[in-house]
């Protein structure tokens, strides 16, 4: 009972416990939804002449596919960044009256003269109602492949003028989505083949520069219109402008590398894709070697795509032939039939072997000093030889001049002469003398007639 007194005094004197502090509430800015890839292609519309009345506003439950945008909030300079605005995020993509279908494009099949009527989802992600510019225009293909449409401020000519909307401008709400019908009327004059262009839903805006200057900025998004009128196909690619360079190395051991630039022209009906294929020879068929670039993106017929191939370790041959050749092939795995045709190009090109020639000059160089070396050491040899030839015959020619078989060389001399005199007299001593008592015998001689009577004749 004390204790429990002592408890009670205690805690009268105190107080009651101080409550448990709660934490504070943050404020966050909620970002857009993320948008998933677009689902499978459905199978291509037919055409049909119904036309719906008006255009049904649907809440938006979950993100749906489509092609979407952000746009900045308004500018300003907030205090904090709890102050920032959010910002403007918009999606469009192909639909149906119910909504999208999950169709990647707008991909049709028309006779020329046929009209249909197709639905457009624009989908509102942003926390505050959008205003946005509805509009269809043409599709290009840009010089390094890209998939682009006409400025906001040009008119389409082609299938982005066969598109029309009840009206140009439509206020979406937030969080929500506008399933909108358009009509798409085939001229009965149209060219038969592809016609792209792409249905787009744009927001302008107003931002200032590095400058401060204000700039008028048109955020667009859109869909793709991929519309084939029936007819004959063309599915033609032509190679235009070969131009070919070649880059040597400087070791002379490693070739060098062949850079070819060259345009690749869609001048068929068709949108088409392809395969380019580089090769390269010498004179007389040396050195053939061929590459195959990485594959072509989509062409737009009419559109043209400007690519360039490099080829490394190719020999400077003095002379080369480069060759440029496109194989078409169909887009999404179409069949064309009767397939295309491929299409080259050629060009020729100077490669001198500069480093080679240097080599070569080097080894010429070597090889001719080591040949005079030899040359050098031969004539010196020969001159060594000859010198001590005749310093051998000098040197014999003392020798005999000092002493022939040990005495000197003038009483050799004279010995030498007192020898063969005595040997001619031997000689002569030996000889039988001559049969003097027979003048006549052995010669037929003639003796003159002499006149015995003394008398001279008169």
């Amino acid at each position: 009972m004390r204790l429990l007194a002592a408890i009670a005094t205690g805690i009268a004197l105190l107080g009651p416990p101080p409550p448990a502090p709660t934490p504070a509430t943050s404020a966050s800015t909620a970002s857009a939804p993320s948008v998933p890839p677009p689902a499978a292609a459905t199978p291509t519309a037919r055409p049909h002449n119904a036309i719906a009345a008006g255009t049904a506003v649907r809440a938006l439950a979950a993100p749906t596919p489509s092609t979407t945008a952000t746009a900045p909030g308004s500018s300003g300079s907030p205090s904090s960044a709890l102050a920032a605005p959010p910002a403007l995020t918009w999606g469009v993509a192909p639909s149906s009256a119910k909504g999208p279908n999950g169709r990647p494009a707008f991909t049709y099949k028309l006779d020329p003269g046929a009209t249909l009527t197709d639905y457009v989802a624009v989908t509102n992600h942003s926390t505050r109602p959008l205003t946005l510019n509805l509009y269809a225009s043409d599709a290009s293909t840009t010089t390094q492949g890209g998939f682009d449409l006409l400025a906001g401020g040009q008119q389409p000519t082609d299938v982005g003028a066969w598109v029309r909307f009840t009206r140009g401008t439509l206020t979406v709400p937030s969080a929500s989505r506008l399933d909108v019908p358009f009509t798409l009327t085939v001229p009965r004059n149209a060219t038969p083949g592809d016609h792209a262009g792409g249905i787009v839903a744009a927001l302008a805006a107003t931002t200032a520069d590095a400058q401060g200057n204000q700039v008028s900025v048109d955020h667009r998004v859109g869909a793709r219109i991929y519309l084939r009128v029936t007819g004959e196909l063309q599915p033609t690619l032509t190679v235009e402008d070969l131009r070919v360079r070649h880059t040597g190395s400087l070791n002379p051991l490693a070739g060098g590398t062949l850079t070819a630039t060259f345009t690749v022209r869609n001048t068929g009906n068709v949108r088409l894709t392809g395969r380019l294929t580089l090769g390269t020879t010498g004179p007389f068929g040396l050195g053939r070697r061929s590459v195959d670039a990485a594959g072509l993106p989509e062409i737009l017929p009419g559109a043209a795509l400007t690519t360039t191939v490099r080829m490394t370790g190719v020999p400077p041959l003095f002379r080369l032939a480069a060759t440029a050749t496109v194989t078409p092939a169909a887009v999404d795995g179409l069949v064309l039939d009767p397939p295309p045709t491929a299409d080259t190009a050629q060009a020729a090109i100077w490669a001198v072997p500069w480093p080679q020639l240097v080599l070569l000059a080097l080894l010429a160089l070597v090889g001719w000093a080591l040949v005079a070396a030899q040359r050098r050491r031969a004539r010196r040899m020969a001159l060594a030889v000859a010198a001590a030839r005749e310093e051998g015959r000098a040197q014999a020619s003392q020798e005999t001049g000092r002493t022939i078989d040990g005495q000197p060389a003038a009483v050799a001399a004279g010995i030498g002469a007192e020898s063969r005199a005595a040997s001619d007299g031997d000689t002569a001593a030996n000889r039988p003398a001559p049969d003097r008592g027979r003048p006549d015998r052995g010669r037929n001689h003639r003796q003159p007639d002499i006149d015995r009577t003394g008398k001279d004749e008169e």
